[in-house]
């Protein structure tokens, strides 16, 4: 609301500049955002009066299945099917843990054999069937999914909380449970590049993956993992999570143990009005940047896979500048994604994202013979780049001309290639977040 504003008060069509945004196309883009600004201020004027009046406006179950009572029809449902759905969204029960408790749970407490039971509270008390106010159910839980997990966190009395509810669907009773992964120590970054990275580039709709010698050399095939960020929130993180499964298995697999990911931040770009077109704005939204970060960094700890962060700056761009042409062969075709994960492997190697340059032909050490373009950092003989120099003294340079010729970071920003950015680089379980599972 604060930038429609600011965009308001300038002349149409001024020019952008670094302080102010610029003003709007023509009159009638300026028109309708002005209507725009008046309905964002009756909304803030709406919310204010609540939060005043002390008024939470919450709908049990959610808005979308209160509007389907007025459209059974097209949902397929009859009253009382939606009544009964309305009615389960109520019929729940849930817990957080509590580290020390017994089984992690003082209030729904279920044994590693599966004995679910429930503290009543004291107006209920004379319905337990068991000491303590306690009141046991009949059937037993099985956690088929991570039961190895959840055995070891009761087992420890670690917290664990728990979600009793009811799926009208299925006509079932489900049990969930969820916990924070503990917290483990972190890795150096030279112990993490010891056996290549798999370097990623972040997309819209998928993920572009290719795994990295510790040398910088791309090793096989780049790989693809997609995902569909439309619809509702919760199929969108299943998405996410089902991208990252796969990437992290893959990753095992091929014996590598860290990944490499670009450090997107949208955070500065959310403003509506503040950056490009209106395509533009749509695909920086679809980044799930914050959620990947959280997923990412508590999935990886998990499978013991460690994260480097590197700075995502011209990335696409250098690596089809450096990439893209040598890799691309009639029979494989390469994408900017595929090799901006080349560019982002070698960041967080600690090498530039460019190749090395061969020297010229009379001045390679072999005399005319085959030499690769890459060395490995531990052979003190070999050719670096250099500054060109036209003549017949091309390749020979004086003591001290050519001293910091292999020093590419001037193509990056300040600092280290792989320490860029304000969230933790080096990982293997920086970040805690609930994994859930269930039973039926």
């Amino acid at each position: 609301m604060l930038m429609i504003e600011r965009r308001l008060a300038l002349p149409i069509r001024s020019p952008r500049s670094k302080r102010e945004p610029g003003g709007y196309r023509s009159r009638r883009e300026w028109h309708t955002k002005s209507r725009r600004l008046h309905v964002l201020r009756d909304r803030l004027a709406e919310a204010r009066a609540d939060r005043d009046a002390g008024r939470v406006r919450i709908t049990r179950g959610g808005r979308r299945l209160l509007n389907t009572r007025h459209h059974l029809t097209e949902a397929g449902l009859t009253p009382a099917q939606w009544r009964e759905r309305w009615e389960a969204e109520r019929w729940f029960l849930q817990a957080d843990g509590e580290t020390g408790k017994r089984w992690g749970n003082e209030t729904i407490r279920v044994t590693p054999d599966g004995d679910v039971s429930i503290r009543l509270p004291q107006p209920f008390s004379h319905l337990a069937n068991a000491r303590h106010g306690r009141y046991v159910l009949a059937a037993r839980a099985v956690f088929a999914h991570r039961g190895h997990e959840w055995a070891q966190q009761v087992e420890a009395q670690r917290a664990v909380a728990y979600r009793i509810h009811h799926d009208t669907g299925r006509g079932r009773w489900y049990l969930t449970a969820s916990w924070q992964h503990q917290p483990a120590a972190l890795m150096s970054l030279s112990a993490a590049r010891a056996g290549g990275v798999v370097g990623v580039d972040t997309n819209s709709d998928h993920f572009a993956a290719w795994r990295l010698d510790p040398c910088g050399n791309p090793i096989g095939a780049p790989r693809r993992f997609g995902y569909d960020l439309s619809g509702r929130a919760g199929h969108r993180d299943a998405q996410v999570r089902h991208a990252l499964t796969r990437l992290l298995h893959w990753t095992r697999r091929s014996g590598t143990t860290a990944i490499a990911v670009e450090d997107l931040d949208f955070a500065s770009l959310i403003a509506r009005e503040k950056h490009g077109s209106r395509p533009l704005r749509n695909l920086v939204s679809r980044f799930p940047t914050r959620k990947l970060r959280a997923r990412l960094v508590s999935m990886a700890a998990a499978q013991a896979v460690t994260v480097i962060a590197v700075d995502p700056a011209y990335t696409s761009k250098w690596g089809v500048q450096h990439w893209k042409r040598p890799l691309t062969t009639p029979a494989r075709q390469v994408s900017r994604h595929d090799v901006a994960s080349i560019a982002v492997g070698r960041r967080a190697l600690g090498y530039s994202v460019r190749r090395r340059t061969a020297p010229p032909r009379d001045d390679q050490s072999d005399r005319h013979g085959h030499r690769t373009v890459q060395a490995r950092p531990d052979v003190s003989w070999r050719k670096e780049t250099r500054p060109h120099i036209s003549g017949s003294d091309a390749g020979r340079l004086p003591p001290g001309r050519a001293a910091n010729a292999g020093d590419q970071d001037f193509h990056h920003r300040s600092g280290s290639p792989a320490e860029h950015g304000p969230w933790e680089r080096l990982t293997t379980a920086s970040a805690t977040i609930s994994d859930a599972t269930s039973s039926r």
